[in-house]
This record gives structure tokens, C-alpha cells and sequence, in this order.
């Protein structure tokens, strides 16, 4: 059974979605501004199995989303990493952070994380953001790590109603822009 690693960066630690994890990530769910772009609030028990989904996906397909925990307060503001559902249009790399967590450039380095994770650990070949094109702060997000617009106007598979544009870039163009930032 694949076991989730556990990532550090400065000011975050990602890894698997944990039993202590589901408090916050239900208030998460609920919160109408925070999911707005994430398929809109879910009541107690849809994110339940929405919270066993993305830690099931890890034993089913060796990667999912980890658990995003602040350093210094040990608390969890989001949830960010490598996630493929069936009928998915690519290998994403999606993040979601806390309202009060947000504009701190915490989604962002938790997602480089993500991506340095996918490329050399999994070997995605490309990676994709799907973002509504309403979805500024992530849109800016995925330009500040070095994706561009792929293609537009993808509909989303169910249980999703939504059209999104797909942002992207190649293992290359990813290590490219690493190695040009000097990382």
C-alpha cells in the first residue's frame, strides 16, 4: 500500500489527510466563499466522503491531496497536491486554503512543493490547474508558478457543474522556471 510522504517547507508541512484533519476540513467545505470554486459548500456527511475520497485516493492511486498545517500553529488550512479522479481532464495539481489563511502565499508554497512532488516523485510528465475563469487569486496563482492557459471552456465531470479553463505546464517548462528563479 503506497504511504503518503510528508513535505516541509519554510512555513508549511503537507502530508496525508488524518482523522484530526476532518473539523476543520468540514468547516472548509461549508464555507460558502472558501468552496465557492470547489464545487460550492457541502454539508457534514458530503464532506465526509469527500475527506475519505481524498485519503482513499492515496491507497487507490499512490497520490492525493495532502493535508496543508501551518508551522507555527500546527493548525489545518487547507488542503493541496497531485489529484486525478476518474474522467479528469489531466494530472492537476489543485490547492484550497482556508479564508483565514489566504493572501499569506501559503497556497503557493505549498504548491511548489506539490509540483517539485509530482514531477520527481511521480514522474507526471504535465501538470494541469482547472480553474474557473471567475477564479482570479488561483488564475494569478497558477501564472506565479510558471502555467499558462491550455485550453478553455472544458467541462467538468460529475458531480461538477462548472466550465473551466486549464492551466498547465510541462515537467520541463516546471524545472525550466525552477532553475531561472534559482531554485
Amino acid at each position: 500500500m503506497p504511504t503518503a510522504p510528508t513535505l516541509e517547507t519554510p512555513r508549511l508541512v503537507l502530508r496525508a489527510p488524518a482523522a484530526e484533519d476532518f473539523e476543520a476540513f468540514a468547516a472548509f467545505a461549508a464555507d460558502p466563499e472558501a468552496s465557492r470554486f470547489l464545487g460550492g459548500p457541502q454539508g457534514r456527511h458530503a464532506a465526509w466522503r469527500t475527506w475519505c475520497t481524498l485519503a482513499g485516493a492515496w491507497q487507490i492511486r499512490g497520490y492525493s491531496m495532502f493535508s496543508v498545517i501551518e508551522r507555527s500553529t500546527a493548525a489545518w488550512i487547507g488542503r493541496v497536491g497531485p489529484w486525478m479522479p476518474e474522467q479528469w481532464p489531466g494530472t492537476e495539481v489543485g490547492w484550497g486554503i482556508v479564508r483565514s489563511a489566504q493572501r499569506k502565499g501559503y497556497a503557493k508554497e505549498a504548491a511548489e512543493a506539490a509540483l517539485d512532488f509530482a514531477f520527481r516523485e511521480l514522474g507526471f510528465r504535465e501538470v494541469v490547474h482547472c480553474i474557473d475563469p471567475a477564479n482570479l487569486p488561483s488564475i494569478a496563482l497558477a501564472r506565479s508558478l510558471g502555467s499558462e492557459r491550455l485550453r478553455s471552456g472544458v467541462r467538468a465531470p460529475p458531480p461538477f457543474d462548472a466550465i473551466w479553463d486549464i492551466y498547465g505546464q510541462s515537467r520541463e517548462q516546471w524545472f525550466g522556471h525552477k532553475a531561472s528563479r534559482g531554485g
